[in-house]
């Protein structure tokens, strides 16, 4: 489907958007302050308020392009510059579109089936998994062997026509990011929890064999990675996951003609679904599949909601952990007690109760919060990042005043 005229010039004008503010001094000093956080010379505490989970009361609203296409570009370049321009956190505006490879990794070959609560007809975000395994005795043979591969055609399809329209403007850039890994979550999603810990108890052996065929699986897709020179660096803005960018001076920032590694690039893992195991469970049943995987990354940045406290024991072992996930539910006190003087960011998750349910914003209550995590952080490498708000009740006013308090806390 062709782009119309007047929905080209309007996705021109955004890109040429784009591109001044990505120029402009105040977001090379951002950037300059990411990398001095990144590489532990910390200038200030770095606030990143993700607005996917309430995009939709950001992004329809300036919405103007008429054709589908055209309106995915649209919807794209908006998101581009509205976190940085609407609610005035430190997420980095950057001068080119950025692209990414469309690689499809299924781990066990198993797809993910859900069924959705709906309201007026419509899929809402309410869901359920349907689960395919119970029993690893009996439902062994479910488990196929992982599959990946990548989209080259369509995604240089897509980047010829993202080129025609405002490749002039705003250049495309292949970039890219933290790969990602979290076994556990797949596993959540075709055996349910219970069956997991059940499992654990009841078929020790073959849960695992299984955790171990997760690590071997991931690590041939890593290999398949490397292979087809689908890596590219991780060093300047690239998303890690969780909020956060990939700066740093200790990974490669060119592609060498053999291309890069897994060695070479940022790497992501969690495993909220396991936050009810002991830590003893935690590293006997989990621990030894996700160290494979995580030994192989050049840097690590680790969790989501989870108490990483509790397995601190473990994790501290993983001499390429850069960034840790400090959760709602965390020890704050101790975790800055382990972080004080190590090169591993105390990367805090304010609770998204304060922003995302009341109506009008708390300041007080939100300004004691952020100053206990303020005192818990002192002597650490600190950054914030907000996520799981899924409603700023349309009151973008809030949001900023939200990231203004953080910035006041951390003066």
């Amino acid at each position: 489907m062709a782009i119309s005229q007047k929905d080209r010039e309007r996705l021109r004008a955004l890109a040429a958007h784009q591109m001044e503010l990505a120029t402009a001094p105040k977001m090379q000093k951002t950037i300059e302050d990411w990398k001095a956080l990144n590489n532990f010379r910390m200038n200030r505490p770095m606030i990143y308020l993700e607005m996917w989970t309430f995009i939709q009361e950001i992004v329809p609203k300036r919405m103007q392009c008429e054709g589908d296409e055209a309106r995915g570009l649209e919807w794209q370049l908006l998101a581009n510059t509205l976190q940085s321009e609407a609610l005035g956190d430190d997420s980095i505006v950057h001068a080119y579109y950025p692209m990414r490879w469309n690689v499809d990794f299924n781990l066990f070959g198993m797809d993910s089936k859900r069924e959705h609560a709906a309201a007026d007809g419509k899929e809402t975000l309410g869901h359920q998994f349907i689960h395919s395994i119970n029993d690893l005795e009996e439902d062994w043979e479910k488990l196929g062997h992982s599959t990946w591969s990548v989209d080259r055609e369509g995604t240089m399809a897509w980047r010829a026509v993202v080129e025609d329209v405002l490749g002039d403007i705003l250049p495309v850039k292949m970039v890219g990011g933290g790969l990602y890994s979290v076994p556990t979550q797949k596993i959540v999603h075709i055996m349910g929890m219970e069956a997991m810990f059940l499992n654990m108890y009841d078929n020790p052996e073959l849960f695992l064999k299984m955790m171990q065929r997760a690590a071997d699986e991931t690590s041939a897709y890593f290999r398949f990675l490397e292979e087809e020179k689908l890596l590219l660096p991780t060093t300047a803005g690239e998303s890690v996951g969780q909020g956060t960018y990939c700066f740093t001076d200790d990974l490669p920032s060119v592609v060498p003609a053999d291309g890069l590694k897994v060695k070479d690039v940022w790497g992501f893992m969690d495993s909220q679904e396991t936050v009810a195991l002991s830590p003893e469970m935690f590293g006997e049943f989990v621990f030894p599949a996700y160290k494979q995987i995580a030994e192989q990354y050049g840097h690590l940045s680790y969790g989501c909601c989870e108490p990483v406290h509790s397995i601190w024991e473990y994790l501290e072992t993983l001499p390429n952990l850069r960034k840790v996930s400090i959760s709602p539910w965390c020890d704050q006190a101790l975790m800055g007690e382990r972080l004080r003087g190590r090169k591993t960011v105390f990367h805090r998750k304010p609770s998204p109760n304060y922003l995302g349910v009341d109506v009008t914003l708390d300041e007080d209550a939100f300004r004691a919060h952020i100053m206990e995590t303020v005192n818990a952080a002192k002597g650490c490498t600190l950054e914030f990042t907000q996520r799981d708000v899924y409603t700023i009740h349309n009151n973008e006013d809030k949001a900023r005043r939200y990231v203004e308090i953080i910035r006041e806390c951390t003066q």
